[in-house]
């Protein structure tokens, strides 16, 4: 991604296997309680829009449909545990904007019925003792991937991204086998893409994992494809 995104230490995980070859920006604010209040505006690539019309056509599909479908996420969204207001639409058939309100940030994504959590988050009053830790491995992923936006996961499938297909890849062989199938420029446009996210918390940050904290800010500088392909499960710590 050429753009900076600002998104919310809690969503860049999830969101960004949404945002696998675009440009975005989110501009998210984390309070006390665990609410994050979420701005988002995405755009897809152009040599993704290009490979997506492609398969549409040989697929027999209308082009006309959003691939980015602001209806269909906001619903996924509203059903996940710790969710309030969701409200994001297409402003193309490439690109969406809109808001997402989370009320209860341990609970969002948590698999209810295996009782097991994406986020942890403790709170406390003095200095130092809150914080929020976020992870994602090659079993919690596919998951994920299908609870926000099915549609993704079949995008996802024809990119051959390792995350869902549950194969073992580096970022080079990928990045190759995606040049072979492709072309270099495709696999360039996904290398280059990046999450630069910047979230700003309740009190000075005094510890931070994966990323640099300034104050009360925190920035954090993934490259997408550590998620396409997660050769190790990523990890994300702040303490304030």
């Amino acid at each position: 991604m050429k753009s900076q995104i600002k998104i919310a230490l809690i969503l860049f995980i999830p969101l960004a296997v949404l945002l696998f070859s675009c440009s975005a920006r989110i501009d998210g604010e984390f309070r006390e309680g665990g609410v994050v209040e979420i701005a988002l505006k995405t755009s897809l690539e152009p040599r993704m829009i290009t490979l997506i019309l492609s398969l549409r056509d040989l697929m027999g599909e209308s082009s006309d449909d959003p691939v980015l479908d602001g209806q269909s996420i906001s619903r996924s969204l509203t059903a996940q545990p710790g969710v309030g207001a969701v409200s994001l639409k297409n402003t193309s058939s490439f690109a969406l904007e809109g808001t997402i309100s989370i009320l209860k940030v341990d609970d969002f994504l948590a698999d209810t019925v295996a009782k097991t959590r994406l986020i942890s988050y403790t709170e406390g009053r003095e200095a130092g003792s809150s914080s929020i830790v976020i992870s994602l491995d090659k079993d919690s992923a596919p998951e994920i991937i299908s609870r926000l936006a099915p549609e993704a996961g079949e995008y996802l499938e024809a990119l051959m991204a390792p995350v869902i297909l549950g194969e073992d890849a580096t970022k080079q062989e990928y990045l190759w086998l995606l040049s072979m199938v492709y072309g270099r420029a495709l696999a360039d446009e996904i290398a280059n893409s990046r999450i630069k996210a910047l979230i700003e918390f309740p009190r000075t940050v005094w510890a931070v994992q994966g990323g640099k904290a300034t104050g009360k800010l925190v920035e954090f500088d993934i490259p997408i494809i550590d998620i396409l392909v997660l050769e190790q499960p990523l990890r994300y710590e702040v303490s304030w």
